[in-house]
């Protein structure tokens, strides 16, 4: 177990759900100028965040991944509040439902109907990617 004074408050939420809160050693993100760390006595900072990893090392040093899809991160007195559109822990992806939106969004992409949105195509491609990416790691 990690001594005390090494950890912080860590709250992951979505709109639907508190996903995580607890404290850890340090939390890793996406944001959007490049992928950081937060540890304890970290800056106050606010960052948005882009779709990727977000890697969580609890206070018993074990590390559990989400996928993201976005959203905010703010760091503040050793407490950090993570608000993400979506936060996806990798042991509960459904790989299933996750491949079927990739060849969805690649089926979309290659078969360029007039009306297909490509911006919201590429970026279905992407989310399900991360979603896969991140589910392999298990």
């Amino acid at each position: 177990m990690i001594m005390e004074e090494k950890l912080f408050l860590l709250d992951i939420v979505t709109p639907l759900k508190i996903i995580f809160s607890d404290k850890v050693e340090s939390v890793s993100v996406p944001g959007a100028l490049g992928g950081f760390q937060v540890l304890v006595g970290h800056a106050p900072l606010l960052s948005s965040l882009v779709i990727g990893e977000i890697k969580v090392t609890d206070k018993n040093g074990n590390t559990d991944r989400y996928a993201t899809t976005g959203g905010f991160l703010e760091v503040r007195n050793n407490k950090v509040i993570l608000l993400a559109e979506t936060a996806e822990k990798a042991s509960e992806i459904d790989v299933k439902r996750a491949e079927a939106a990739q060849n969805r969004a690649r089926e979309r992409l290659h078969v360029r109907q007039p009306d297909t949105d490509l911006v919201r195509a590429e970026a279905a491609l992407q989310r399900a990617l991360n979603r896969l990416r991140i589910a392999g790691r298990n």
